[in-house]
């Protein structure tokens, strides 16, 4: 199991993530050009990457994740931006209740594999969904084990077509994916890339 509460405070220090996140809002903006009423959850915030990146082209945005230490750098950097419109929040959808406020774009990166229960999660992000609503996941295509390692418990990122019928599965309709961006890590045979899609899906 990764342990986010001890990567919080280094996280941000590596610009690859920051490029990442800022490649995402870039797509999401491309795929949702009328961001500019919606209110935002990101689930699964980490330091809020992508929520911070989105800021600008959205109404609002809360900031959504398990982890304390992560949340508290959240906290840390909403004081620093002074801004009044970024909410933490400290949820985790396959245990807590849900919030009573509803979205109009619920967006995750790199969470989905760390999430044990694929189907309940993307169930949980549908019901927080407004009518008008529509979700933006970012995650890891299908892989061999090799991008965490041996030790790790997740999934080996998502074939499209099957992780397309889930979202239809969990009250989603108009399912399309884009690549993202490519992760290189260092192998036994050398450098090797990982793709990230975003599949983007709106309540049917």
């Amino acid at each position: 199991m990764v342990d986010f509460d001890a990567r919080a405070v280094t996280w941000d220090d590596d610009p690859r993530k920051v490029e990442r996140a800022l490649r995402v809002a870039a797509l999401i903006a491309d795929e949702v050009p009328d961001l500019g009423w919606r209110r935002v959850l990101e689930y699964g915030c980490g330091t809020g990457l992508l929520g911070f990146a989105l800021r600008p082209r959205v109404s609002a945005v809360t900031l959504a994740d398990s982890s304390t230490g992560m949340l508290a750098e959240v906290e840390k950097k909403i004081a620093r931006s002074g801004l009044a419109d970024l909410t933490p929040l400290r949820l985790d959808l396959s245990t807590d209740p849900p919030p009573a406020e509803r979205f109009d774009l619920v967006c995750s990166l790199m969470t989905l594999h760390h999430v044990p229960d694929t189907a309940g999660l993307l169930r949980a992000l549908r019901a927080l969904l407004t009518p008008r609503g529509v979700a933006c996941l970012a995650d890891l295509d299908a892989e061999d084990g090799s991008f965490h390692g041996p030790g790790v418990e997740v999934h080996r990122g998502f074939d499209r077509e099957r992780l397309g019928r889930a979202l239809e599965a969990a009250g989603f309709e108009a399912v399309r994916f884009r690549t993202a961006f490519e992760i290189e890590k260092a192998g036994e045979a050398g450098p090797r890339r990982y793709p990230v899609f975003l599949a983007v899906a709106r309540p049917a």
